[in-house]
């Protein structure tokens, strides 16, 4: 259920999808909340199952529940019915073609394994393509607690029924919803929703734009068509106004 935000939240859930300006939107709320009301706190930093592990959050949920504020991660929305808390909910999304292409190129930038590789190369590698890009942003907004076994990656049949979960969770469970594409509105948008101060605007984890073959792009497209409709369903029914997409700034974060 959505919050009547009269008096103000009291914890916030950040579902972070990957590659959406996340972190650099976790670095501007760490300037509002300070580093320690935010998990990851700076103790618990450093490695992936910070940020991925579910069971793990639980438990240090419950150690910390009373310094943590804000949740962040890249946590399926359903994990917010594990934390015994009440959030207020907000997430971004990017158009899919382009968060894969982001993906793909930040993983050449830091994973050695795929130091020098091409990005169809990287593309085809299992684990990059089936559990972490393949209707991401519908898998991470549908999942329900019992389907859940392995947080993000976590493999369900993502079909029809799946994308109306999602719809329904975007519009009646997550309380402010923005594409990557207009960062900076999102950002005014959470501002004046909750009183926030996030700091100067600045981008982490910017990549470096390659050319891509043709055949690359229709593949992914093809192969992430119901997130590409879940991204067209919030562009012209969940934000203030429609955004102008794809900027050139906005495909190299």
């Amino acid at each position: 259920m959505k919050h009547d935000h009269g008096d103000g939240p009291n914890r916030f859930f950040f579902v972070h999808l990957q590659k959406t300006a996340g972190t650099t939107l976790f670095r501007r709320l760490r300037h509002h909340f300070g580093r320690d009301a935010v998990y990851p706190m700076p103790r618990y930093q450093g490695n992936v199952e910070a940020t991925l592990d579910v069971d793990l959050l639980v438990e240090r949920f419950a150690a910390h529940r009373d310094e943590i504020r804000l949740v962040t991660g890249h946590f399926p929305l359903c994990t917010t019915e594990l934390l015994d808390a009440d959030f207020a909910v907000f997430t971004l999304l990017r158009e899919p073609v382009e968060r894969t292409l982001s993906f793909l190129r930040h993983q050449r930038e830091v994973a050695p394994e795929f130091a020098g590789a091409s990005l169809s190369e990287i593309y085809r590698d299992p684990l990059c393509r089936d559990g972490l890009l393949r209707n991401h942003m519908v898998r991470m907004l549908s999942l329900t607690v019992e389907e859940m076994t392995a947080g993000a990656l976590t493999e369900v049949t993502v079909d029809e029924a799946r994308l109306e979960r999602a719809k329904a969770n975007l519009s009646d469970r997550i309380d402010v919803v923005g594409v990557q594409e207009r960062f900076d509105d999102f950002c005014e948008e959470l501002t004046e929703r909750f009183g926030w101060d996030l700091g100067n605007s600045h981008v982490a984890n910017r990549t470096t734009p390659v050319e891509v073959p043709d055949s690359l792009r229709s593949q992914i497209a093809a192969d992430n068509e119901i997130d590409g409709e879940l991204y067209r369903f919030v562009v012209d029914h969940c934000l203030k106004s429609t955004p102008t997409l794809a900027t050139e700034e906005a495909s190299q974060r």
